[in-house]
């Protein structure tokens, strides 16, 4: 079996109240038009696909200066990030029909995949290490090997796939198809479609409940959400959204779905063991993106009509507040490192910088910290030690989502898949932690 890594940080999560801000804009040239973000975990960066240059800016997680800006392809309209590898995906979509893959060491274009016709979303599978492209205008789904970084399989679906996400325990990818109001099951074993399930009219997104083992799907036409049991592979219920929803996070510490009404200006939260509608908050004008921040648990709610985002607690599920960023604010990613959210602004060409504050008491620096101790990895099997006396924490993946609960003691991580993950505990102990899990 293929040695994988596992990198740990180490986050402060105490129960002080904290506040978020505006911390800085970063400038985007005039044409730019970003329009999705990614982060890259092993390198703490940040990349911004822009739809109307054809290009990628990379930009320092810790200083938020510009680094690089590689050349992709037309239209490039989803980023999604391979930590096994290293490597940053770049669906284009164009008349090319292609993803341009990127080095996250280098920041270079190492390889240029044909997919099929208008590549629209991807998803990362850590299980097989594959990247899933659906392509809208081919109705199909492109299977990319994330060490060689060739096309292994091209997976017919049903019409105009909008979505997909991975169900990495089960090694299962969901793809929603806007027209037939079906989403697709992907067994990634032999990358097959198996099984289209009657959801919803007009599924927009598709999102993973990793607690519950559960697919969730917006249904633009029939404001409402399709939730799919994926041990069966069988539908639950739908319970109704607010008008046109666009967006999904999941939020598993409080283990709860947030769906983004774009023509209600609300957010439907749900409850993820029991499949109800639990809560109806507003946001702010014609919400069009959604993303969940686990270290002090919170969510994120972009407003395409105005400059605002809404600041959604996850425990009490109420409005905080509202940051005024750029204008059409369109994507999210996390920093965890530094605890930033970056905000993609298509009309300002802009990206908008939200830092949280440490609770009070804590000080934190904005300069990176040198360290004069090498950080090698610790090799485990299967199981992650916690010291005696260490309070509840909890194991983060790549894009910030929690998929386990630790504690102090032996904890069987054996059934997670490979890839790069961040410990958030209190209190805090040591910055970083790299491990590598041999399976």
């Amino acid at each position: 079996m293929k040695n994988t890594r596992i990198l740990l940080a180490a986050a402060c999560l105490l129960s002080a109240v904290s506040a978020q801000w505006l911390e800085t804009t970063i400038e985007l040239p005039g044409d730019s038009r970003p329009w999705a973000l990614c982060y890259n975990s092993q390198d703490n960066k940040v990349y911004c696909a822009n739809r109307g240059s054809g290009s990628v800016t990379v930009i320092d997680g810790a200083t938020n200066a510009i680094v690089a800006t590689v050349t992709a392809a037309d239209s490039p309209n989803a980023l999604c990030y391979n930590p096994t590898d290293n490597k940053v995906y770049c669906a284009n979509a164009s008349l090319d029909s292609v993803v341009t893959i990127i080095s996250g060491a280098s920041d270079s274009v190492i390889a240029t995949d044909t997919a099929g016709n208008t590549p629209y979303a991807l998803c990362y599978n850590p299980t097989n290490n594959r990247v899933y492209c659906s392509n809208r205008g081919s109705h199909e789904v492109t299977a990319i090997d994330g060490a060689t970084d060739s096309v292994v399989r091209t997976i017919r679906v049903r019409d105009l796939p909008f979505s997909v996400c991975c169900n990495p325990g089960e090694n299962k990818v969901y793809c929603a198809a806007y027209t037939p109001n079906n989403v697709t099951v992907i067994y990634c074993a032999d990358d097959t479609a198996y099984v289209n399930l009657d959801v919803g009219s007009h599924p927009w997104v598709v999102c993973y409940n990793s607690t519950d083992n559960k697919v969730y799907s917006a249904n633009a036409w029939g404001n409402s959400v399709t939730i799919i049991d994926c041990a069966p592979d069988s539908v639950i219920r739908t319970v109704a959204a607010g008008n046109t929803p666009q967006a999904l996070c999941y939020n598993p510490t409080d283990d709860k779905v947030y769906c983004a009404n774009h023509g209600s200006n609300n957010v439907t939260i749900i409850d993820g063991a029991g499949d109800s509608v639990i809560a109806t908050v507003s946001a702010g004008y014609m919400p069009t993106a959604i993303s969940y921040e686990p270290l002090l648990d919170k969510v994120y709610c972009s407003s395409e009509g105005t400059e605002d985002v809404t600041v959604i607690d996850g425990a009490t599920n109420s409005v905080l507040t509202s940051i005024v960023v750029g204008s059409g604010p369109r994507a999210f990613c996390h920093n965890p490192v530094q605890n930033r959210i970056y905000v993609a602004n298509e009309y300002s060409n802009t990206i908008s910088v939200i830092r949280d504050s440490l609770p009070v008491g804590v000080k934190e620096s904005l300069k990176p910290q040198a360290s004069n101790r090498k950080l090698e990895p610790t090799i485990i099997r299967g199981v992650l030690p916690l010291p005696r006396g260490a309070s509840t924490s909890w194991l983060l993946d790549a894009a910030g989502h929690s998929v386990a609960s630790l504690h102090a003691g032996a904890n069987d991580v054996s059934h997670l898949a490979p890839g790069v993950y961040f410990i958030c505990a209190e209190p805090l102990a040591v910055p970083f932690r790299k491990i590598l899990i041999i399976r």
